[in-house]
């Protein structure tokens, strides 16, 4: 499985059509028509199903575009840090977090860093702990913002300053008129002041 064919295959996964993605790899659609029908031979599984104009992934298919797209930005993230091996500090930190008021601190850290050191790329990825935590140890992942609880006890960490606040969002009050009862049920573990409010 060579990194180029998983490349065709993503584009095909993203496009949906094999014909379009063809035109933007740069090479003919008979090409790699065939290449995609080597890589489903040797691994033994059918990747698309294929529609008259369209394609789309089967489970299996849906599995290697995860997997291949982990190969692909760890064979990208590697040639970055072997190419700039000079005495600039240079490459890329992948950073993976969810959404918290400390990614505002953590902007400003990157910001701060990238005009100390130019040359050095961040990029972001998005997900629960779990997946953060994965991706980690798997090499994908530099270092990862996550929220307590977690098992840190094979990590180095440092605590951030800022604390998260939860909210509770619940439907206008008119829908619940009705249900009275159900509300209680929903919001008497709430903290928020409007949950907390007199019944």
């Amino acid at each position: 499985m060579e990194l180029r064919v998983l490349n065709y295959f993503l584009m095909v996964a993203r496009e949906e059509n094999i014909t379009r993605a063809a035109q933007l790899l740069h090479i003919t659609q008979p090409t790699l028509s065939r290449q995609l029908m080597r890589l489903e031979e040797e691994l033994g599984v059918q990747l698309f199903h294929r529609g008259k104009y369209r394609v789309s992934l089967t489970e299996e298919g849906m599995l290697l575009r995860r997997r291949a797209q982990e190969l692909v930005s760890l064979s990208e993230k590697t040639k970055l840090e072997l190419q700039h091996r000079e005495d600039a500090l240079a490459g890329e930190i992948a950073i993976g977090c969810g959404e918290t008021r400390s990614m505002s601190l953590l902007s400003e850290s990157m910001a701060s860093f990238r005009r100390e050191y130019p040359m050095v790329q961040f990029s972001i990825y998005s997900a629960i702990a779990d997946d953060i935590k994965e991706r980690i140890e798997k090499g994908l992942l530099d270092m990862g913002l996550l929220a307590e609880p977690v098992d840190i006890s094979k990590y180095a960490f440092i605590r951030l300053p800022l604390k998260e606040r939860w909210a509770c969002w619940c439907a206008p009050i008119r829908r619940w008129r009705r249900r009275k009862r159900s509300r209680r049920r929903i919001c008497a573990a709430c903290p928020c002041s409007w949950c907390a409010g007199s019944w």
